[in-house]
């Protein structure tokens, strides 16, 4: 190998270690020069954005309503039967029909009247004839009496006609009582109602011929409904008489009754009790709730303070509720709570919470804990969303 070589190889190495230390330099100096800029906002004193505005308040105690909860058949108070009391006759006319609301006395069917007339014609007759007969029974007698003092008529002759004056007067009554009969017939060719109330089955047939004690309709006696609420034993001690209901129907209806009486037993194989609860006006004003439906309710047993929250405070996650209290440093910690009652939109909260702790109401569903926050009094917050919305 000559000088000159030797010369080249130097330069080529001197050259590589030249370009090894820039690089090895370059990647010494890159990351002071890219920080995040978080850092150098951290580092230049600039304080952290809030992460929402929100609005808080204070739980307040509250006076709710003590229920006991209860399920049960909704049935009417009473039923009655309406069948027919003629025999034999053709059914004429249907005046009502499931679902009307009838009155007491008021025709519900008529059945067919000129064969109970005839008869009724017939035993008039005979009562015109009976008295005719009873009359002039009644004048021979008369006379016999006239003459039993002077010996015309023998007393056999005289009892003969006082006999047959007895017997005509019988006849008379038989024949007012016959047509008594024959008007009953007659009335009862018309179907009435027995009380006030609703139709809630019909199975009379215009043209059918029926025999008596037939049932023809079946009413809801004066309209009552009652909800039958099935209660353990151990809980029916906190139920009495009067005792205020709300009971619920499948489609959300609700009416409010009374605790009318209580079952003198419990079943022995459930061990519970039926409570009757009344429900006035339940099938007025085209309320959904009708007999033979299933029904939830609640006995209102008294009233109890609590705590209570707004609704909106309430925060379901994880398949807990929370809610978000507010630190003096305007950040939130996510507290687990158990809730109760609900009244309007304040939900009453079981268990302690922070003395004089306010919890995020507004923007509660958003946050997270831990999380900045800007607190803004409701009514600002209420107008600003007003105004976005416009």
């Amino acid at each position: 190998m000559n000088i000159k070589n030797i010369k080249r190889s130097r330069l080529l190495i001197a050259l590589a270690v030249l370009v090894v230390v820039a690089i090895v330099a370059f990647v010494a100096l890159r990351p002071k020069g890219e920080e995040p800029a978080k850092k150098e906002a951290a580092k230049s004193g600039m304080p952290a954005r809030p992460a929402l505005t929100v609005t808080v308040a204070a739980p307040e105690d509250t006076e709710l309503v003590v229920n006991l909860p209860a399920n049960g058949n909704i049935a009417a108070w009473q039923e009655a039967s309406v069948g027919s009391e003629a025999s034999g006759l053709r059914l004429a006319e249907v005046r009502v029909n499931v679902g009307d609301v009838v009155k007491k006395g008021q025709v519900l069917a008529t059945f067919s009247a000129e064969s109970v007339q005839a008869d009724q014609a017939q035993a008039k007759a005979a009562l015109v004839e009976a008295q005719a007969t009873a009359s002039d029974a009644a004048g021979n007698a008369a006379r016999a009496r006239t003459l039993q003092a002077t010996g015309a008529l023998s007393q056999q002759q005289i009892n003969q006609y006082i006999t047959a004056e007895q017997t005509a007067k019988a006849r008379v009554e038989a024949a007012k009582a016959s047509l008594a009969a024959q008007q009953v017939r007659v009335q009862n060719t018309k179907v009435l109602a027995p009380d006030d109330g609703v139709v809630s089955s019909r199975t009379a047939t215009v043209g059918s011929v029926v025999t008596a004690g037939t049932e023809l309709f079946r009413l809801i006696r004066q309209g009552r409904l009652e909800w039958r609420a099935e209660v353990t034993a151990s809980e029916l001690g906190r139920i009495a008489v009067g005792t205020p209901a709300t009971v619920t129907g499948a489609s959300g209806a609700q009416v409010r009754g009374k605790v009318r009486s209580m079952a003198p037993t419990v079943d022995p194989q459930t061990r519970n009790a039926l409570v009757y609860v009344d429900l006035p006006g339940a099938l007025e004003g085209g309320s959904s709730l009708k007999a033979g439906m299933f029904a939830s309710g609640d006995f209102e047993l008294g009233r109890s303070s609590a705590k209570t929250v707004p609704q909106a405070s309430i925060v379901p996650r994880d398949g807990f509720n929370h809610v978000l209290v507010l630190q003096p440093d305007q950040r939130v910690v996510a507290v687990k709570v158990e809730t109760g009652r609900r009244v309007g939109d304040r939900v009453e909260i079981k268990g302690e919470l922070p003395k004089d702790a306010k919890v995020v109401v507004q923007g509660a569903g958003f946050l997270n804990d831990g999380d900045l926050v800007r607190v803004v009094d409701p009514r600002a917050a209420g107008a600003a969303n007003g105004s976005a919305a416009k």
